[in-house]
């Protein structure tokens, strides 16, 4: 009997943490934590092909469903409207990278000749007040040297800027690549995503609403507002006669595009320059549509274009933008809202089931 006893506490139960079962278990863990690692690092570097062809999936979906019942062939609508994404993204792009390299390149030597020709000089003696300070300046920098190299680099640069490297262009071909696939096999993916999920159909349906909306907020209440301040910003150029009114409309877009930055940026030095140089009532004028024009722009378009769409606090949307720009580089303007939008979705969850096991105690000890 002693004996029997000594085995029995010998060989461990089926819930000892000892177990045959238990190992197997944990070994499986490891071994599954292991490989995500690995994978993780085997597609950090394509997490801006992932990002963007996420994006460009997302938003093309609704032309692949209506082109789906007509073509009736996945491989062809897949193709045909990666085709139209190359001509709405991809072309344009281009053809704005090589007007700003030439933008910038112009604006540079004006600013040369500016300086060369003495005009500078004549601007800071027509407004004593502020002469010494510029004239501070101009003792400390050798700005016709800067302005030189400055010139110099643009021209120098502008081929491999407007052609980019051969990373820049396999990361291109990739994220189309992506894109092709992304939308093709987008239902066997998102049925993937909820078979290995451990939510439920529901949850899993609505963090695929979340995400699209969070990109479609993004891009379009983002991207197409500040398209427009910049356009704005550069045909106010355009018409003052100010130097280079292409280049400064596409930074005042990029200015616009991330947070507490904006136009003003650009217009607020260009009103104060047309100040300086005695055209007070072109600098008033700008000033004006500056604040009124591009800058109100922002309150009336956004809300229509993005409405409720995006429910993220005006704090946490500006912390997941500029952070994610930090951490994930420019996918980051894309993936940080994600981000959050699946972590928000994610503590609802937790928290309906939280208020439901309450419910279910509280009815449990009134019974």
């Amino acid at each position: 009997m002693n004996d029997f006893n000594i085995k029995e506490k010998a060989t461990p139960a089926a819930n000892d943490w000892g177990s045959r079962n238990h190992i197997h278990t944990l070994l499986l863990i490891a071994l599954t934590v292991a490989g995500i690692y690995i994978c993780y690092q085997l597609t950090a570097p394509f997490i801006p092909v992932f990002t963007w062809a996420l994006a460009l999936a997302v938003l093309f979906a609704p032309l692949y469903r209506w082109l789906e019942l007509k073509v009736k062939h996945p491989n062809l609508t897949a193709a045909i409207c990666v085709l139209a994404a190359v001509l709405i993204v991809v072309v344009p792009l281009t053809y704005v990278a090589e007007r700003i390299m030439g933008e910038a390149v112009s604006g540079a030597e004006t600013i040369k000749t500016l300086i060369e020709s003495g005009e500078w000089n004549r601007v800071l003696d027509a407004h004593p007040r502020i002469a010494p300070v510029g004239h501070w300046i101009e003792h400390q920098f050798d700005l016709p040297a800067m302005i030189n190299n400055a010139a110099s680099w643009l021209t120098s640069s502008a081929a491999s800027f407007v052609h980019g490297s051969v990373l820049q262009l396999i990361g291109v071909v990739l994220t189309f690549y992506m894109f092709f696939y992304f939308l093709r096999d987008r239902s066997v993916m998102l049925e993937s995503l909820r078979s290995l999920s451990p939510l439920t159909v529901l949850d899993m349906n609505r963090m695929f609403d979340g995400v699209s909306d969070t990109v479609h907020a993004t891009v379009y209440g983002t991207f197409v507002v500040s398209i427009v301040q910049g356009t704005l910003g550069g045909l106010m150029f355009w018409w003052l006669d100010l130097p280079a009114p292409f280049l400064w409309g596409i930074v005042m877009a990029l200015l616009a595009v991330v947070p507490v930055l904006g136009a003003f940026i650009v217009w607020i030095p260009a009103a104060i320059f047309l100040f300086l140089a005695g055209s007070e009532g072109k600098a008033l004028l700008l000033t004006l549509w500056g604040a009124i024009v591009v800058g109100g722009i922002d309150n009336l378009l956004y809300p229509i274009l993005v409405g409720s769409r995006l429910k993220i606090h005006t704090v946490l949307a500006f912390v997941s933008i500029v952070g994610g720009l930090i951490v994930f580089g420019a996918s980051g303007l894309i993936l940080g809202p994600v981000i959050f939008t699946i972590t928000r979705i994610l503590l609802e969850i937790w928290s309906s089931q939280n208020k439901a096991e309450q419910a279910a105690d509280k009815a449990d000890n009134k019974s």
